[in-house]
């Protein structure tokens, strides 16, 4: 007998139109091929545009949906309002945002971390996301469901002194976040996902080297796995949608549970 009730209705992104920020690769390409396979409109927004168009044309390919690139260095506010207008211009409007790029490297020396690095990093990783959220807060509050997810780190709630500026950084777009929701109150919905191990390019891009690469594809968490870009998006499908829509000002671990605690040992 066919039901009458889709219990996925609420997932569903149609009518959605997304900004995703560092979306051209890794874990932000699996989340805008997610919201575009939801049926999302989706703007791919990447310092490399050249990706970013590569890859919004092989997801608009493989899903359907309406999925654009283009070149954004996320520490440049002129750069910001360009990718905010052209999607407004390409959509019609912005109504969720996912501030996903991030980036940071080990340090050779955490005793003598410059002070360029540290600032370097709440730029990229703290700033950036600020300036965004403002710069598509004047579109998002004419949308039905909007909201503003955004990529965090575990490093950023726990410790994690070999990428101690990116760590930090992170906490603060965590408490960042948290004071715009409860800014933003009964208007957008704004919420941050901290993400565990997921295994990409980019850690050796930030100097994890092989045998610690190794380490990480075992690691001893409560799901006994690393995560892939898909598990992450489906977190952010989740809270981009309207199956989330009682759900704001929240910080929510996606890591495969954290580290087994023995009371005893192993």
């Amino acid at each position: 007998m066919p039901s009458s009730f889709d219990a996925f209705a609420d997932f569903r992104m149609t009518g959605h139109k997304v900004i995703i920020t560092g979306g051209a690769q890794n874990i932000g390409a699996g989340i805008a091929r997610t919201l575009a396979g939801a049926g999302a409109r989706v703007m791919i927004a990447d310092l490399n545009g050249d990706l970013a168009e590569k890859t919004a044309a092989e997801i608009a390919a493989e899903t359907g949906s309406d999925c654009r690139g283009m070149a954004c260095d996320v520490t440049k506010s002129e750069q910001i309002d360009a990718v905010v207008a052209a999607t407004v211009a390409a959509f019609g409007g912005v109504s969720t945002l996912v501030n996903n790029v991030g980036w940071g490297g080990r340090h050779d020396d955490p005793t003598a971390i410059p002070d360029d690095a540290f600032i370097a990093s709440y730029k990229l990783n703290t700033i950036s996301a600020y300036r965004m959220s403002m710069a598509c807060l004047p579109h998002l509050l004419k949308e039905k469901n909007p909201s503003i997810t955004n990529s965090g780190s575990f490093s950023s709630a726990a410790p994690a002194y070999d990428i101690l500026a990116y760590g930090t950084a992170k906490a603060a777009l965590n408490q960042m976040m948290v004071s715009i929701a409860h800014l933003l109150a009964k208007k957008v919905r704004v919420n941050s996902i901290l993400i565990g191990t997921v295994m990409t390019p980019g850690y050796a891009d930030a100097g994890i080297d092989p045998a610690m690469q190794e380490k990480l594809r075992n690691p001893d968490n409560l799901t006994g796995r690393p995560g892939s870009p898909q598990d992450v998006a489906n977190a952010f499908l989740w809270l981009c949608s309207p199956a989330a829509g009682w759900v704001s000002g929240q910080t929510i671990n996606v890591h495969g549970g954290g580290g087994v605690v023995r009371l005893f040992g192993s």
